[in-house]
Formats: structure tokens, sequence, C-alpha cells
């Protein structure tokens, strides 16, 4: 199913990966391709996408591009699944439909320095079609996209949406209109309100800073978990 020629916006384009495609664009990334790469793995059982970034600013605002990414998929999807089918998100990267998890984002860039910028970023996501398509099967707070009566979502035609859902996200962001991706975010987001875990620390969800940092209670004490935490060890 990789082979399908996608139909991309402008200033981007797509190439289909043998292996997964988050190791792919992270490659293609290293060696230095342009901005806008899409990379896809298109499985009977399972999707994968991922996009390559060219931040222009530190890489603790360049984290934004995950929510970003999250809240283009939310965007796309909402469009191509029945009216029915709730989608939202964690904070952490994971995609919930009908409040059950259901794939994940993924996020790595050139360095962990939250104050410099990066020379590249990836953002991806993997989202099981079908049942038991996960490694060791589904646990039964997950679930899988044609469980949940999405049976006529094609993959190819949500690698597209998602793409033209988010690049209008981070054309907002880039013009300077960064509350409407949070307020965007913030009403999709799954957890604000109740006790939540994240990254091995657990406490009340508050909310978010203007980064897109976790603002967790426990106690009387409430910390901060910057976004950069999510990043995972460049090769």
């Amino acid at each position: 199913m990789s082979a399908v020629a996608l139909t991309l916006p402008p200033l981007m384009w797509d190439e289909a990966a043998h292996g997964a495609a988050f190791d792919h664009a992270v490659g293609r990334a290293v060696q230095g391709c342009d901005a806008g790469l899409i990379a896809h793995r298109l499985m009977p059982e399972r999707m994968e996408a991922a996009l390559v970034l060219a931040p222009e600013v530190s890489l603790a605002k360049a984290m934004a591009m995950l929510p970003a990414c999250a809240v283009g998929f939310q965007n796309a999807l909402g469009v191509l699944a029945p009216p029915e089918v709730a989608v939202h998100l964690d904070w952490d990267g994971g995609i919930r439909i009908n409040g059950a998890a259901c794939g994940r984002f993924r996020v790595m860039a050139s360095g962990d320095d939250g104050t410099a910028v990066p020379d590249w970023l990836v953002v991806g996501f993997s989202l099981p079609l079908l049942p038991g398509s996960e490694d060791g099967g589904l646990t039964p707070d997950q679930t899988a996209l044609y469980a949940e009566g999405c049976a006529e979502v094609h993959p190819p035609a949500l690698v597209e949406a998602w793409a033209r859902h988010t690049l209008n996200w981070i054309t907002r962001w880039d013009g300077g209109d960064a509350q409407a991706l949070h307020e965007e975010w913030r009403g999709l987001a799954w957890g604000i309100g109740e006790e939540v875990s994240a990254l091995g620390q657990s406490g009340t969800f508050l909310g978010i800073d203007e980064d897109f940092g976790m603002l967790l209670r426990s106690g009387d004490d409430t910390q901060l978990i910057p976004l950069t935490r999510l990043l995972e060890d460049a090769p």
C-alpha cells in the first residue's frame, strides 16, 4: 500500500519508507533533505507517517510542531471519520479514539538544547488499523481505527489530509497566531483537570504553558514538564 502516489500541498512531497516511516524521515533529515518531506509506510494492519521540518526558532519553541501535527491529525481524521467518532490528544503524543488509546506521535530533533535552533526536527505517528496489529496485541484500554467505525477511512487519504491540516496550523503558528493553536489543542486535550501520569510523574493535569509544557500539580506543588522531555535521542 505504501507505493501509492499521494497528492500533497505545495512544498511537501512524499517518499515510501521500506522500514519504519519515522526512522526513514530521520535518516533523510540527517542527510540534509529539505523540509517538507513526508515519509510514509501504509500497511493493511497499520499506517505510519512522519514529517521533516527545519525550524528557525529555538528547540523549546519549535516543539510546538508536535501539537501542531497532532491537531492536524485530529482535524484530518475528524473530516474523514463518521461524525460520532471522537478524537482526542494526550499531552505526551498519544492519540485517543472514542476514549481509548490508538497510536501515538513521536518527535526527534538534531539536538536536545532547548535554547539552540535545531538543524532539523521530525514529527511522526503510528496508527493501528486492525485490532491486534500492534506488537503484542492491544490491551483493554487500546483500540484500532477500523474497530471504531472508521473502516471507510483510507490511509492514503488520511496522510494527505494530515499534511494539509498540519500545514495550515504550522503556517498560522509561524505567522504569529500561536494562540489559535493553543486554543484548538486545549479543546482536544485528554485529561485536563484530571489525575494523569506523564514521564513517570503523576498529578493533576492543570494545563500547559506558552510552549506547551505540562503543568502538573501534586499536593501543594505545581511543576512544569517541558515538551522537550518528549524528545527521543537522535542517532
